[in-house]
């Protein structure tokens, strides 16, 4: 928001910030301090929540859990675990891994679901972005995406239908 110098929320900034009745001590118990940074957040008329994440190149969807401390990777890897078998994922890849990001913003609309909250994962792929040399197509960035389910061990799966995927082509802004 304007007022507030569109900053990225995380933890539970996210929680008081979308207007939801989520106590910390679950989401503390969830995931550690530091957890994931929503580019955007939204809330519907009708009370549906919407956490964004917005990608310019292909290469942004890889990255590795930076958690140093072992009691906070440990939690991290458990409630990755729990997604992991919740969306029956068929893989021994390690989610903690490589598309580490898109593995934790699953994993928190997964935690946000079981406690009775609307939330969509909405991501937006921007196309023709020069500065950044991104996908010039949808198909470019779809690609993409089916590797990174493949390598998840994600096929058809429960939060499919809570998955928003837009493609905006910044050279028509």
């Amino acid at each position: 928001m304007k007022d507030d110098y569109y900053a990225e929320y995380r933890d539970q900034a996210v929680i008081e910030r979308l207007g939801v009745n989520l106590p910390s001590h679950l989401l503390d118990e969830f995931w550690p301090k530091g957890g994931p940074q929503w580019d955007a957040l939204g809330k519907s008329t009708l009370g549906k929540l919407f956490l964004v994440e917005a990608k310019s190149h292909i290469s942004e969807l890889i990255s590795s859990c930076g958690a140093k401390d072992p009691n906070s990777i440990a939690k991290i890897q458990e409630s990755l675990r729990v997604t992991k078998d919740k969306l029956g994922a068929k893989t021994d890849f390690d989610w903690s891994k490589t598309f580490y990001q898109y593995a934790n913003r699953l994993a928190h609309v997964n935690f946000l679901k079981q406690h009775g909250l609307p939330a969509y994962f909405v991501s937006v792929y921007f196309l023709n972005d020069l500065e950044m040399n991104g996908p010039k197509t949808e198909d470019e960035w779809k690609g993409a995406i089916r590797l990174v389910h493949r390598c998840l061990g994600l096929r058809e799966h429960l939060l499919q239908k809570w998955i928003i995927n837009l493609y905006v082509d910044v050279s028509k802004l």
